[in-house]
């Protein structure tokens, strides 16, 4: 399971006033049709990654690689830069390149705003992705590191950065979130900047082949409208234990009983036919089953956050493989997952429940990662769930409505009696860069273009 979910904010309350207002001048029922007939939209992504994309934003040192999976390249280096890493104190001066795209306005002005990036990082080589959003109010927030990041950790160890904020705005590990004293203001559009770097005097860069965000405005809620089954279909997803790895490489997190985010990453990259080689894998120690799991949480392993479960870097892990695409977005119900899973596409889920809110989990937790693999012909979710003593143990069917709930709310009752955040929806999606026509329409049926 992931560390407890203190660590980062969710969503406060968006709409409410909004809906208070409504409420004043509309009967319950006329407000029930309306908003039956128009949803409210609570989640924007967006995303940088077609030659044309990569042609619109402004570059110091970038050039455009074209092709079949255009990227964003070290062309002519505009500067150098010399980085102190806080975590090995080794002070190393770099090349650098960089790429600011143009504002997105969101369709959603948002409390949250979460970036995702793919690329490839050859050693000698590593990149920071920062954002500058623009307040409803017309003012802006400063650059906010969102990562700084490499594939590999030879160079750099891969990192958020703590104690961000302007007062009215803050980045928790991986979101960048509206402060709860913030009030009505909103993030209402945003930049990212990309700054690639590179060992001097080489011709190495990174390749960037996405770059992107999701913005959201989810409401307080503890419960969530109940959705009707449609699809009843299971992917073979292999299955991976993460307590299996107790006591594995306790340097990454403590070992595998933190592991949830990577076995999950893994089991999905697995599923669609990607795996390290054995190369890669040599560093791990023979006598351990399933060493990819070990591989999956080195390479994720945030060494701010101390944690391999900083969402972004789970899907930058998983792009890392050949031709595959990922991000990490929020879902607004289980249609949207029957939508994926229709087409042949699981998600790594982030929920946090007591032991009985989810019948036959046998835990409660603070924070947790599984694997959404299907649905039964009653509608109810099967998950791959790494919390499970032994790989075999792995598929799980929990209650559709039990599920639902836990998945989607913001706010929940913990053990105490105390109010605590939930993940509103909070999902990774990986799918191969070249998808089929089917796995198109159903990513964008869930707003990924």
């Amino acid at each position: 399971m992931t560390r407890p979910t203190s660590r980062r904010t969710v969503l406060t309350a968006a709409i409410a006033a909004a809906v208070g207002a409504t409420a004043a001048t509309t009967s319950p029922a006329a407000a029930a049709v309306a908003a039956a007939a128009d949803p409210p939209r609570l989640v924007d992504n967006h995303s940088w990654s077609s030659a044309k994309d990569w042609r619109s934003g402004t570059a110091a040192g970038t050039t455009t690689v074209e092709g079949r999976r255009p990227g964003l390249v070290i062309g002519t280096p505009s500067g150098r830069t010399d980085y102190t890493d806080p975590h090995t104190g080794t002070t190393s001066t770099w090349e650098t390149a960089t790429w600011t795209s143009p504002a997105h306005r969101s369709t959603v002005p948002a409390t949250e705003v979460i970036a995702s990036w793919n690329a490839h990082t050859p050693p000698g080589t590593w990149l920071a992705v920062e954002l500058q959003g623009t307040y409803s109010d017309g003012t802006t927030t400063p650059w906010y590191v969102m990562g700084r990041w490499a594939a590999g950790d030879a160079d750099i160890k891969r990192t958020s950065v703590d104690d961000q904020s302007d007062g009215r705005s803050s980045v928790w590990t991986d979101t960048l979130s509206m402060n709860s004293s913030a009030g009505a203001l909103r993030l209402a559009s945003y930049r990212l900047r990309l700054t690639l770097h590179r060992k001097p005097g080489t011709d190495l860069t990174p390749t960037v082949w996405r770059l992107g965000a999701m913005a959201s405005d989810i409401p307080d809620r503890f419960t969530v409208p109940a959705s009707q089954p449609r699809v009843a279909r299971e992917l073979a997803v292999p299955r991976y234990s993460q307590n299996t790895h107790i006591g594995q490489y306790p340097e990454y997190d403590n070992g595998g009983e933190a592991w949830c985010s990577p076995t999950s990453s893994q089991m999905i990259i697995e599923y669609w036919g990607r795996r390290p080689t054995a190369e890669d894998l040599a560093w791990v120690n023979p006598a351990f089953e399933d060493p990819q799991v070990c591989h999956a949480a080195r390479f994720t392993f945030d060494y701010q956050y101390s944690g391999c479960g900083n969402w972004p870097f789970n899907a930058a892990y998983a792009a890392t493989y050949e031709d595959m695409s990922a991000v990490v977005t929020r879902l607004h119900s289980l249609t949207d997952l029957e939508t994926l899973i229709r087409a042949g596409i699981p998600a790594i889920t982030s929920q946090s429940f007591l032991k009985e809110e989810l019948t036959g989990a046998g835990y409660g937790t603070a924070g947790h990662l599984m694997t959404v693999i299907g649905f039964t012909p009653d509608g109810d979710v099967i998950a791959n769930d790494p919390a499970s003593p032994d790989n075999e143990a792995v598929r799980r069917v929990y209650k559709r409505r039990e599920w639902e709930n836990v998945w989607l709310r913001t706010k929940r009752y913990n053990a105490s009696g105390k109010v605590v955040s939930g993940t509103g929806g909070v999902c990774y999606l990986y799918w191969p860069a070249h998808p089929t026509p089917a796995q198109r329409r159903a990513l964008v049926a869930v707003g990924i273009h």
